[in-house]
Order: structure tokens, then sequence, then C-alpha cells
């Protein structure tokens, strides 16, 4: 897979300005020695955006992601519930038998929602040489449940820890081989690593009063990897961005990263802005909502916020812990927001048909009735999709059936996601009445089916 590299005027100049102004302001207010972002869409980096000198920042030098990490972790797991070797339902007992929180279940610490405190014991994880997973287990008391599992939402790093455990044990390979065999290798993420590795950039706290850099150390958090180690450049960062945004069906399932943007736990119950699915933490700016991560690591901030419908997304990385202005994530969505504001959205260009639908397609098809209100019923021949719509001025997406295993027609949007179309017929065999779970369509108003 070829290198993802930035396309000069892929953005209209006023968005550029904008964005490029957006990023000078964050490093110059926040006082980070260096700050890059990229913009991605349909999968190229069409702008990337720097600002600083400590390093002169460049989409090939690497950044420490932090919890993006987990967005990782959490992909692997829901890889192996697809390939039937685990449910998000079972309990922590089933696949690490003998600790104390063996009730808890993979859906719950997918999503911050087992009640499991913040960080293990010890030294804080991210500034010290991790322990083994072996060790890291025996830590697990019952006191390190602060909350009842789904009583409130409560980030937990160790959660993580204890989901690459559970890789570990299922699949009898460590967690960083099966993040390198399923993920960087199919994506061709090359640059992203376990441990730094040149070009990098150092990261470093600033001094509050006088501006000097302290560097921080580059740890190993062993068993809790899986929470935050990894290392990648913003190029890599935008090939992760583009699969979360459209994943390659190869690796998962794009309906698995739909159910991944669900929220298990709603972590702002003030205004309803920000919850977290499984693994992937969810915000909602305006009338949008992105999925994606933000990370942190000693010397680093790392940002990732992606639009699905759009396919859009924002990345990026600062060499500081924490901004003065505060974190970099919001600056993420902001720019990704100026983006889906200020450029067009590309439309998908209409084709004619090379065959007509097949005669069992066609008699679908046509004008259907219920309780008083048309549907047209379209055929789309790209996607092999039935497609119903309410006729201008009302309009809208429609809702989109395609034929499962058993041939028949299932919802695949909308309030019909996942119902079947059962179709009624004389006797003669002619179509007379679709029924969608219940609500039966008809080709004349005044027939109720």
């Amino acid at each position: 897979m070829a290198a993802l590299s930035p396309q000069p005027g892929r953005l209209l100049p006023e968005t550029a300005r904008r964005i490029d102004a957006l990023t000078g302001q964050a490093q110059a207010a926040g006082r980070a020695p260096s700050l890059i972002l990229g913009v991605v869409r349909e999968g190229r980096l069409d702008h990337v955006a720097t600002a600083g000198g400590t390093p002169t920042p460049d989409p090939d030098t690497q950044y420490r992601i932090g919890s993006i990490t987990k967005t990782m972790t959490a992909v692997l797991l829901l890889r192996l519930r697809d390939a039937g070797r685990l449910g998000l339902d079972d309990p922590l007992d089933r696949h690490l038998p003998g600790t104390p929180l063996g009730a808890v279940r993979l859906r719950q610490l997918l999503g911050h929602a087992a009640g499991l405190q913040r960080e293990p014991d010890g030294q804080w994880w991210e500034r010290s040489t991790g322990v083994d997973v072996d060790t890291l287990l025996a830590g697990l008391t019952a006191e390190k449940l602060a909350y009842p599992p789904h009583r409130v939402f409560h980030y937990s790093n160790l959660a993580y820890g204890v989901l690459g455990a559970v890789l570990e044990r299922v699949t009898g390979t460590s967690w960083w081989q099966l993040v390198q065999a399923e993920l960087l290798g199919p994506l061709g993420m090359v640059r992203t690593s376990y441990q730094a590795e040149e070009p990098f950039a150092r990261g470093y706290v600033v001094h509050p009063w006088h501006g000097t850099l302290r560097e921080e150390p580059r740890t190993d958090t062993g068993s809790m990897a899986p929470a935050g180690q990894l290392w990648a450049t913003l190029t890599d960062l935008a090939r992760w961005a583009a699969f979360l945004a459209d994943p390659d069906p190869r690796i998962l399932d794009p309906g698995t990263l739909t159910e991944m943007c669900v929220p298990v736990s709603l972590s702002d119950l003030d205004s309803w802005t920000a919850g977290y699915g499984l693994g992937l933490e969810l915000h909602r700016v305006g009338e949008r909502v992105f999925a994606g991560h933000g990370g942190s690591m000693p010397g680093y901030l790392a940002t990732l916020s992606v639009h699905r419908p759009s396919r859009t997304a924002v990345v990026g990385f600062a060499n500081a812990y924490g901004l003065r202005t505060g974190a970099l994530s919001p600056l993420g969505r902001r720019v990704l927001s100026t983006v889906l504001d200020l450029e067009p959205a590309p439309a998908r260009p209409w084709r004619p048909a090379t065959a007509a639908p097949t005669p069992e397609v066609a008699e679908l098809t046509g004008t259907w009735w219920w309780m008083g209100r048309e549907y047209e019923v379209a055929w789309d021949p790209t996607d092999d999709e039935l497609v119903f719509t309410l006729p201008a001025p009302a309009g809208g997406a429609g809702w989109r059936f395609g034929r499962d295993g058993t041939g028949r027609w299932r919802g695949r949007s909308g309030m019909n996601d996942g119902e079947t179309i059962a179709v009624r017929r004389d006797a003669a065999g002619a179509v007379t009445a679709l029924d969608i779970a219940t609500f039966v369509f008809t080709r004349h108003p005044d027939d109720l089916g």
C-alpha cells in the first residue's frame, strides 16, 4: 500500500488558510515546541498544517499517540468477537479466571462502564517501566472497582491493560504481535512502532514560568501498552483515521465499526455531547457526531477525530505534556468542523445502469403507498439495493434494503435497519404488497393490504 502524502490544493485556499491560522495560534498560545495537524478525506491526506520548530514538524516524524492506542486494542477485540472466539458480554472470568473482578463484562471494559479504577497500582505507569501481564493481574483486587458496573462512566486505563491480557490469553500471541500482524501490516502503517524510531520528536514538559523544556522519558509500559504505548507519524495516523472512516472489510466488517460507534456510556450527562462506544470516544459538535480518540503520554499529545458519513478526519500531534490553552483534541474537532463547514461535500456521481434489473427485482420497484403516503422504490444497481424514498418535498435519504445470505431483502439503514421485506402475492403470483415489520405497502392508497 502506497504511503499517504499531502496533496497540495486539495482544500479550498480559504479553508487551508483558516486551518493554518488555527494551528499557528494553538502552538503559540499553548506553548508547544511543535504542533502538526492533518486533514484526511476519502483516504487521502489532503492538507498538513504545522507550527513550531522543536523539531520542525514533518508528516514522517514520529510522536507518541497515547490513548489512540486503545482504538487498536478495541478493533482487535472486535475481530475476535466477529470470529466467534469471544463474546462482548462474556464475564472477565471466562478468559482470565481467578481475578476478583470476574463478573465484569468485556463490553463494560471497552466502554469504560465497568467501574474499574483509572490506573493500576504502583508507580505512575506512563512514566515507569511496566510490569508483565501476570504481575498486572496479580495486582487486581476487589477494591479496584471504584463504582458498580454501568452506574457511571469512569475512564480506566487499567481496563485496557486487562483487555490486552484477554487478547493474549485468547490468542496465545502477544498484544504487540497482534497489532503488527492484523492491523499495521495490512494497512501499510510502516512507521508505527512500539518504541520510538528516528526521526521522532522528543517529548517535553514546558516550564510554566520561564518556558524551558524538560525532556520526558520514553517508557516501555509493559502490560499497560494496550492503553497507550504506541508511536506513529502523521502519515500513519492518517491511514488509521481513513480506516476508521471506511474500514477495509478484510480487516473489520464495516457493520462492526458502526457498532463500535454506538454509545456504551455517556461521559457528559448534562448536555449529552460526549460519550464512549466500544473503544472510541464520541463527541457531538452541533448536528454532527465525531468518533475517534485523544491521546496523551508524558511529553506528548495526540488527536484523531473522524466524521464517518463524509469520510473526513483530522489527526494531529504536539510534543508537550499539555497546552496552556487546554487539550489538543478540541482543536482537532474545531478544525474538522471548519473543513466540513467550508468545503463542499463531494457528490457521488450518478452512472447509468449497464443492465436492467431482473424481473424479480423490477416487480418490487415503482410507487407504493402506506397510510396515505406515497413512497418510491428504486433499484440501486451499484450496491444491488432497493431504496425506499418519500418523493419531494419530503425527500430524505430513504431506507436501503440489500439481500442477505438467505436471499431476503433486509434493511441496511434507518428505522428499518435489520428488518426484512415479506413480499405478498396473489393467486397468479403477482406482487400485491410489501410487508415490512407489519407495515404493509400497497400499490393503491385505498388498499390497506
